[in-house]
């Protein structure tokens, strides 16, 4: 039988947290993504959403795999309760730093240490293994559980690294912290998610307004939608959301997708949204 392959949001937000009334629907907490490969958990940034994801969760062994260091990304890591679990197994992963000479240990020492944070990372009693590897690497290390991992390095200030899952025939690409090309598509990356089955693409700011923008680091809903038409994706879903942009705008935008592609299932990524690739 095959074993599934299933998406789950929980942290969709770019920037900061952004609780309240106006982000009800979609949720406030910034990113932070879970795709299950069979028994394999495996975890794609440590924003505030890592935090409940935490809370529910009966498990002995984990990936996360960062996008890069930046605050809204790590933000939920010191408060990430499986890592202070002994007998937890958590395995980090970052493509970014190496080749600027740093590493993912004292990166995040750095983050949790006093005066900023109370407790150090000789607190946490999980087997925690940090590994530095250089974007554009495939990962081969859950090979034994049919899981090839693939890397892209991005365009963001301090370097960002895109993943590509492929697991039982299908594949699902978190690629966020992006700031597209202005001149024309950039073919690397959609050589990279070719076919893919779900395309999680930054998408932070709009086309009329990104002149305002660029330098940041960020890309537009539509260069998402031109990026899964030139690359065949099944399912392209939006995220990285401007905090600044509340439900009632996500709907908008949700509806001028859907009449973009009519021919496809696509989404506005939200706190608790479940895709299963191989039903």
């Amino acid at each position: 039988m095959q074993q599934p392959f299933k998406v789950r949001f929980w942290g969709v937000r770019g920037s900061a947290p952004t609780p309240g009334t106006n982000t009800i629907r979609y949720g406030g907490q910034t990113s932070c993504v879970e795709m299950r490969c069979g028994d394999q958990v495996l975890i794609f940034d440590a924003g505030t959403g890592i935090f409940p994801m935490g809370e529910q969760q009966d498990l002995k062994k984990m990936q996360l795999f960062l996008s890069h260091t930046h605050i809204d990304h790590i933000l939920g890591f010191p408060f990430f309760s499986p890592a202070y679990q002994k007998g937890m197994e958590l395995d980090i992963w970052a493509g970014h730093l190496k080749a600027d000479g740093y590493n993912l240990y004292d990166t995040l020492s750095r983050v949790m240490s006093p005066p900023i944070f109370p407790l150090t990372l000789d607190f946490l009693k999980a087997d925690i293994r940090y590994h530095d590897f250089n974007a554009g690497e495939t990962l081969t290390h859950l090979t034994e559980h049919g899981i090839e991992i693939q890397t892209l390095p991005l365009n963001h200030p301090d370097r960002a690294t895109a993943y590509r899952v492929n697991y039982a025939g299908h594949s699902a690409c978190y690629v966020t912290d992006v700031e597209h090309i202005r001149d024309g598509l950039n073919q690397a990356l959609i050589a990279f998610i070719r076919d893919a089955d779900v395309f999680i693409y930054d998408s932070t700011f709009d086309d009329a307004s990104f002149d305002r923008f660029v330098g940041w680091g960020h890309s537009t809903w539509q260069e998402g939608v031109r990026l899964a038409e030139a690359a065949n994706v099944k399912s392209l879903v939006l995220f990285h959301h401007d905090p600044n942009m509340g439900d009632n705008g996500l709907d908008e935008r949700l509806e001028k997708l859907r009449s973009l592609r009519p021919n496809h299932t696509d989404y506005v990524a939200r706190e608790g949204l479940s895709l299963v690739l191989n039903p």
